[in-house]
């Protein structure tokens, strides 16, 4: 019995608008700095047209990908809430595919933007199992001193014991698929934007990452075993905002690219992989065509990393040691860098930055599940 298990940072699938630009410079749009706006009533009349202008194109794409992936089941990050994954299941979705997804589950989490993870499921697999939903619950009110997981680091970046772990949530699904159990946990982990306390935005929030993977590892481990012994189906997807390796970019495109695979230790790759409690199955794919997203901070910091991740149980991994996950780059900007060989064709009306399906690009694995 097979189904299609998938992951995607669709980005920022909101259902409100965000007027903060107009007093908060690095959180405006770079088209609306072009004008010359002298009240805010005149920027939010702006930052809406602008917004419903973009959001057609953007939602266009992110549903190619998605229809791309056909996934049966489908775990989100950065949703505003239901009613905006409702909305676009079927004004875009539905409309692209037919009727597909009509499972769908979000709880409210951490995140200050209100952004959450979410499962979106169909009612049958593709070989015809149903999918049912036995039980979902939320972790997102776990505090660091629940799990024993405060730190002398992050009480130097001024976090307090009683501060909650998740960023986001970590969302635990107990399934059935053709009546075998199966468990999903979907993550977001705390992203590497911002600086604090004179270290860059990676380095500042490792501390936060690195909790937010042992306390997965807590929640898992207490519930199926923490060696690789353990017979049980379970998968861990989502964006950890990490990467054990990367390929570092350099040159230009007249005179060629390279890339540099560079190894990353002490990130949260590390952490879920120990002692055998995952397996990381993107790393089946070659070195340099495991990445899921491109950073660029101008032509001197430039690089390809793995941010979205299915971990697979031991159970589940061994079960399917041949199969290699596919990445959907269709949607991507053309101002991302692709690896010799790896070039696609992009969706209709993708721009050089925008539109976009995402700045993240999917994931998806068929998996056979056994009890």
């Amino acid at each position: 019995m097979s189904v299609r298990l998938g992951t995607f940072n669709i980005e920022n699938l909101l259902s409100r608008f965000d007027f903060s630009g107009f007093r908060n410079e690095l959180r405006q749009d770079r088209a609306l700095r072009l004008f010359d706006i002298r009240s805010e009533a005149e920027f939010q009349r702006l930052e809406e047209a602008r917004l419903i202008a973009s959001t057609d194109d953007t939602r266009q794409l992110t549903a190619l990908a998605i229809a791309d992936m056909d996934a049966d089941i489908l775990c989100l990050q950065e949703v505003d809430n239901i009613e905006a994954l409702k909305a676009f299941e079927y004004g875009y979705l539905y409309r692209m595919i037919g009727e597909g997804y009509r499972q769908k589950y979000l709880m409210e989490g951490n995140d200050s933007r209100g952004i959450d993870v979410a499962l979106m499921m169909r009612d049958t697999t593709r070989s015809g199992a149903p999918i049912e939903l036995t039980d979902i619950r939320s972790h997102a009110r776990l505090a660091y001193a629940d799990l024993d997981l405060f730190t002398p680091e992050l009480a130097a970046l001024d976090y307090k014991p009683q501060d909650r772990i998740f960023k986001r949530d970590c969302l635990e699904a107990d399934l059935k698929i053709g009546g075998v159990p199966f468990t999903v946990y979907v993550v977001h982990f705390k992203s590497m934007n911002g600086g604090r306390n004179g270290l860059d935005g990676r380095a500042s929030s490792v501390p936060v990452r690195h909790a937010e993977a042992l306390a997965v590892r807590e929640i898992v481990s207490r519930r199926f075993g923490a060696g690789p012994g353990n017979r049980a189906n379970y998968a861990i997807c989502g964006d950890m905002n990490d990467y054990g390796e990367k390929l570092e970019v350099a040159g230009d495109k007249r005179r060629g690219f390279t890339f540099t695979p560079v190894r990353e230790p002490g990130s949260v790759v590390d952490i879920l992989s120990a002692d055998g409690l995952v397996e990381n199955v993107v790393a089946r794919r070659p070195v340099d065509d495991r990445w899921t997203h491109f950073h660029q901070r101008g032509p001197a910091e430039r690089h390809l990393s793995q941010l979205d991740y299915i971990w697979l149980s031991p159970h589940l991994a061994e079960l399917n040691g041949t199969s290699v996950p596919e990445i959907i780059r269709a949607g991507q900007p053309y101002r991302t860098i692709f690896p010799p060989g790896q070039a696609v064709e992009r969706y209709p009306r993708v721009g050089w930055d925008r539109p976009k399906s995402s700045d993240h690009c999917p994931v998806v694995i068929e998996l056979d599940v056994l009890a």
